[in-house]
């Protein structure tokens, strides 16, 4: 979203404000240009002869979205059985389905082996348990490099308490249950986190999992998960992927040369490729001044956009209605009856009661995180694409609130 002579606007001329009237707010607006640029430029930082980018959906699920990855070439990335279906009516191909749950029960594996989707395993027993019952089933395996990295302890899962994976020194255990069961092992995988700057670390990772990787004679491909830093305000820093994809790819291709044939160089990102095409319009309801600080008190929380709270997460905020207004301190606040705070201390335009204001950074883990708390609905979504908006999810109703609750007709008396 650029300001363009005094309005802030979005790809082909779209006025945001426009979209707030037709589709009222709060509102998720999500830039399809941008998914596409991120896209692109993960496919042109590598340069490997097999490359597969897998879309992590638990970023934003919505199925339009999906099926644009799907038609720009990637894979995706699941973590539920639920995300697998979702990618399944997509239109992804059951092989370019990469099922990596945590702590799910065999039920839900073998779920996933029913509709055909590619199986990554994290914890010996269940590794155990799959090669007894399908040791035909090529499988991958989710190591834990021990490598602590990310920006934050919550978002960091490749440290060595963390409950993801399986611990690199469990190796000898690996190899006797694969050998024991007659299990074909045919991907590696590893995720150290989420927010990571340094090349160095996924540098460092591979080196681990490519080492290991030797001890697997069947492999055609490797995964090394993602957790790219995309910027979050002016002046951010992010992840250099062409650095990244310029020394991976060399190491990858003299890894491949050793190993004796071409293996599938893989990642999994969601943030990066849809963070940034994220919108979130909300509208003020109440400013309020205390003796301290000025509150811009606006129609949503953290039912809706939970990662300041849960995170500490920074989403940088613009006064929409008003943006050649004075320059004023707010600290913007949300309707939930709990602490929900989106920002302190931010430097606003002028915000009056009825102004909307736009999160950016609002694509990944928004939405796909949004609930009911205090029974409100969900916003809707929408997709701008080629200069035109299209509703892609409506907003919530309260049918949609009692859809699955047992409510008997009233008795008459």
């Amino acid at each position: 979203m650029q300001l363009q002579d005094g309005r802030y606007v979005l790809p082909g001329g779209i006025d945001p404000l426009e979209l707030v009237k037709r589709f009222d707010a709060p509102l998720y607006v999500y830039d399809a240009s941008v998914m596409e640029r991120q896209y692109r430029r993960m496919v042109e930082a590598f340069d490997v002869p097999r490359l597969r980018i897998n879309y992590a959906c638990k970023a934003l699920t919505n199925l339009h979205v999906l099926e644009r990855f799907r038609k720009w070439g990637a894979g995706l990335d699941t973590v539920s059985i639920q995300e697998v279906e979702l990618g399944l009516m997509a239109g992804f191909r059951p092989e370019d389905i990469l099922f990596t749950p945590n702590c799910v029960s065999m039920e839900e594996y073998e779920m996933a082996v029913q509709r055909g989707v590619r199986i990554n395993i994290d914890s010996t027993s269940i590794l155990e348990q799959f090669g007894n019952l399908h040791p035909d089933v090529p499988v991958c395996i989710r190591f834990n490099p021990h490598i602590m990295a990310g920006g934050s302890h919550k978002i960091s899962v490749g440290h060595i308490d963390s409950k993801f994976g399986i611990s690199i020194h469990q190796l000898p255990h690996v190899l006797r249950i694969v050998e024991a069961t007659g299990l074909r092992v045919e991907g590696l995988h590893m995720h150290t986190g989420s927010d990571i700057l340094d090349a160095e670390v996924f540098l460092a990772g591979a080196e681990i999992l490519l080492d290991m990787a030797r001890h697997f004679p069947d492999l055609d491909f490797i995964d090394f998960g993602s957790g790219f830093k995309v910027p979050y305000k002016e002046g951010d820093v992010a992840t250099d992927i062409g650095e990244l994809g310029r020394r991976l790819s060399e190491r990858f291709r003299a890894f491949c040369a050793s190993y004796g044939r071409d293996l599938t160089l893989m990642f999994e990102p969601g943030k990066f490729l849809v963070s940034e095409a994220g919108y979130f319009l909300v509208r003020t309801n109440v400013v309020k001044t205390t003796p301290s600080t000025v509150f811009a008190c606006v129609d949503s929380g953290f039912n809706h956009l939970i990662r300041p709270m849960f995170y500490e997460a920074y989403h940088h905020i613009v006064n929409l209605s008003n943006p050649a207004g004075k320059p004023r301190i707010y600290t913007v606040v949300g309707y939930i009856c709990e602490t929900d705070t989106f920002g302190v201390n931010r430097k606003l335009a002028e915000v009056r009661e009825g102004d909307i204001l736009a999160f950016y950074n609002a694509g990944a883990y928004c939405y796909s995180m949004a609930s009911n708390y205090n029974s409100r609905f969900r916003p809707a979504e929408v997709l701008v694409e080629n200069g035109q908006a299209v509703l892609i999810r409506r907003r919530e109703t309260l049918q949609d609130l009692l859809a699955t609750q047992m409510v008997e007709a009233p008795v008459n008396e």
